[in-house]
C-alpha cells in the first residue's frame, strides 16, 4: 500500500471512530461502571467483532447481506433489540454506596466485558454495507488482496482502539465525581440507558 494511501486510511479511520456511536457509549459505560483499564476488555471485543466484519466482506458475503433484504433486516432488528435491552438494564440499574461501588468496579469478568463489546458492533449490519464501501478505496486490484486487508484491519483496529480507550473511556472518568452519591449514580445510569435505546431505536428505524 502506498504511502500517501496509508494516511488517508488513517485520516478517514480517525473520523470514522470519533463518531459516536453504540461503541463509544459502551466504552463509556464500561469505563464507568468497572473503571477506565477493565474497560479495554469491551473495546477488544468491538475490535473482534470489526475483524468479523471485514473478513465478511473480504470473502463477499457482505455483498449477499446488503442485497439480501430479509438477511439485513433480521441482524438489524436483532442489533436493535441487543442494544434496547442494554438500555434498559442500565437505566434499571441501582445506585450503588460508595464501598460497594469501590468493590463492584471489578466485579464483571472479563469475558463478560469482552463479549458484550463484541456483540454490540457485531449486531450491526450497517457495519458491513459500510466497510462494502469504505475498504474498496484502500485497496488496489492489481496487487496482493491478502496483504492489504491486513493493513487495512491493521490500521482501523489499532486507531479504534486508542480513540475508544483514550478518548471516550478517559472521557467518562470526568463524569466519576457523579457517581459519589446515589443521585449521580441514578442519573448517570438513565442517560446511559436512554443513550443506548436510542442508538437501538435509531438502527431500527432508519434505512
Amino acid at each position: 500500500m502506498q504511502f500517501s494511501l496509508w494516511l488517508a486510511l488513517v485520516g478517514a479511520g480517525t473520523l470514522i471512530s470519533f463518531t459516536p456511536g453504540a461503541g463509544a457509549i459502551n466504552t463509556m459505560s464500561n469505563a464507568l461502571n468497572s473503571g477506565f483499564r477493565r474497560s479495554i476488555w469491551g473495546i477488544l471485543g468491538q475490535q473482534a467483532a470489526l475483524l468479523i466484519h471485514i473478513v465478511i466482506v473480504a470473502l463477499g458475503v457482505g455483498l449477499l447481506v446488503a442485497s439480501s433484504p430479509i438477511a439485513f433486516n433480521i441482524i438489524r432488528y436483532a442489533g436493535a433489540a441487543y442494544l434496547v435491552y442494554l438500555g434498559i438494564r442500565q437505566y434499571l440499574a441501582k445506585p450503588e454506596l460508595d464501598a460497594e461501588r469501590a468493590s463492584a468496579l471489578s466485579d464483571e469478568p472479563r469475558w463478560s466485558m469482552f463479549q458484550r463489546g463484541l456483540w454490540v458492533n457485531i449486531l450491526n449490519p450497517k457495519a458491513i454495507v459500510f466497510f462494502l464501501a469504505f475498504l474498496p478505496q484502500f485497496i488496489r486490484v492489481d496487487r496482493p488482496m491478502p496483504a492489504q486487508y491486513l493493513i487495512v484491519a491493521a490500521t482501523v483496529v489499532v486507531i479504534d482502539v486508542l480513540v475508544m480507550w483514550l478518548f471516550f473511556a478517559a472521557t467518562a472518568r470526568s463524569f466519576q465525581r457523579f457517581t459519589r452519591d446515589a443521585q449521580g449514580q441514578r442519573a448517570l445510569n438513565r442517560v446511559f440507558g436512554v443513550l443506548f435505546v436510542g442508538v437501538g431505536v435509531l438502527l431500527a428505524v432508519i434505512h
